[in-house]
């Protein structure tokens, strides 16, 4: 997970160390500590890590792994490196003095424009939204923080879709909820497998698989943990500039994917919108 320093941009060795931590992927407590390298960048690189710790408010240990995160053997390596960062040229300024809060926004439309670049061939999606049309139940699996995409598909995929099951708890429940739409008649299966993946997923998917579902995963990745167990991957970016993950551009990705499904059957589609809006309209869902 890529980190930045707190709202101002970085410049001279803030943007030297801030480059180090660009492109790591991290947990939220080590993302703390990233932070705090940014921000004091000039005085870091004579820290111990025991000081880090105190600075960040973490374990020293935490300072360790952090350190082997980032690909050193500990934290005295990172330490030479960061005290080569800060004592050589400056990598300058950001081009356009933005703050953090800023670049991350700017980094979801960058994931956003690779998304569209993407769909260009769109034959991944067109495969997936006809397996997932023809899937009778649907099951929809989201654990952890992918669960609240699971639930955004679920939503709306009920008004176009016969039977939608929005799978968003791990555990043995979860296996034998897969189960049962299998026995049910369920073909494929759609999981979100978003960071951190929990190991849950992939037990899940190993269990779809042995249950016979075709696998149509979103992720943001082609090379995520489910990817291997996937007949169809679909990728979409996460925002990882602030403590915790955007998931913006698989939002997007996601209605995408229902745009497909709908175009599947275009005529059942319309048929079924209707029915919903002639329902919704009989009891009064929405306020006009």
């Amino acid at each position: 997970m890529n980190v930045v320093p707190t709202t101002d941009a970085p410049t001279g060795a803030a943007a030297d160390v801030r480059s180090l931590v660009q492109g790591a992927r991290l947990t939220p407590t080590q993302r703390r500590i990233a932070r705090e390298l940014v921000h004091h960048a000039d005085t870091v690189a004579y820290l111990s890590a025991a000081e880090v710790a105190e600075l960040a408010q973490v374990s020293q240990p935490s300072v360790t792994r952090f350190a082997m995160a980032l690909g050193f053997d500990g934290y005295p390596a990172l330490r030479r490196r960061l005290r080569e960062l800060t004592a050589g040229p400056r990598a300058g300024s950001a081009a356009d003095g933005d703050n953090d809060l800023q670049r991350a926004v700017r980094d979801e439309m960058a994931n956003l424009n690779r998304l569209a670049d993407h769909l260009a061939d769109p034959a991944a999606v067109h495969a997936a939204a006809g397996l997932l049309a023809a899937s009778r139940p649907l099951p929809v699996v989201g654990l952890r923080a992918a669960a609240p995409l699971a639930g955004y598909f679920g939503y709306f995929a009920a008004k176009i879709h016969p039977e939608v099951r929005v799978l968003d708890t791990g555990g043995s429940l979860l296996a034998e909820r897969l189960e049962q739409a299998a026995d049910s008649g369920a073909r494929a299966v759609l999981a979100y497998a978003l960071p951190r993946y929990p190991r849950e997923l992939r037990d899940a998917l190993a269990e779809a698989r042995a249950l016979g579902l075709k696998i149509v995963v979103v992720t943001d990745s082609p090379v995520s943990p489910a990817t291997d167990l996937a007949d169809v991957t679909l990728t979409a970016a996460v925002g990882s500039q602030l403590v915790f993950d955007l998931h913006t551009a698989p939002m997007v990705l996601t209605m995408v994917l229902l745009q497909a499904i709908s175009d599947v059957d275009p005529a059942a589609t319309q048929r079924r919108l209707e029915h919903f809006e002639s329902s919704a309209t009989r009891r009064s869902v929405f306020m006009e």
